[in-house]
């Protein structure tokens, strides 16, 4: 590559390929879900991951990062939407408008269990990452309430794909539940 030079001071930045050769990181993830097709509100009952770390070097610590990469997860596809104005300034900068999750977004059961004998020959260790792969079993929950959205308009006799985009925010939730006046009468 070329060095760009400017007073003295290289403004280029290189490069090296790295020797040590990637691997795949596989995890299954299974969200069970309850949804107030009313109001939007949710909960999440329960999340079951199965993860493949390689060999965990220190397992507390490696769950407590995997769990930690969902909840990230769970603020990209449920609730951090990014809301700007006409001139593409960011509107909502505060936790009085964003919404980051909190502990009442967690899965009320929680399971995550670390693959066992799965090493990695190329990892340190034999381990592989645990952070942020995580961070995509969080689609789980997004897909679990546009199943619940499903089977509440065939319920309901309803027809129509559901197409529900992260965030699926509370609001989002609501609207997709295609709740009409006449559904609110008692007969």
């Amino acid at each position: 590559s070329q060095r760009r030079v400017h007073g003295g001071m290289v403004l280029t930045a290189t490069a090296t390929k790295s020797a040590m050769p990637g691997y795949q990181i596989y995890l299954a993830a299974v969200t069970e879900v309850e949804l107030d097709i009313l109001t939007g509100d949710s909960q999440i009952l329960r999340s079951d991951i199965l993860y493949d770390g390689g060999y965990s070097l220190n397992p507390a610590i490696d769950i407590g990062q995997a769990e930690g990469g969902f909840v990230m997860g769970l603020g990209y596809f449920m609730s951090e939407e990014h809301i700007y104005n006409s001139r593409g300034a960011l509107l909502n900068n505060g936790t009085w408008e964003y919404k980051p999750p909190s502990s009442h977004d967690i899965p009320l059961q929680f399971n995550l269990t670390l693959l066992k004998n799965s090493p990695n020959p190329s990892g340190i260790m034999s381990s592989k990452a645990f952070g942020e792969p995580p961070l995509l079993a969080s689609c789980s929950v997004l897909f679990a309430f546009q199943d619940a959205l499903r089977h509440s308009l065939v319920e309901r006799g309803l027809q129509g794909e559901v197409v529900l985009n992260a965030p699926a925010t509370v609001e989002k939730l609501q609207r997709a539940a295609q709740v009409a006046d006449n559904h609110l009468v008692l007969e």
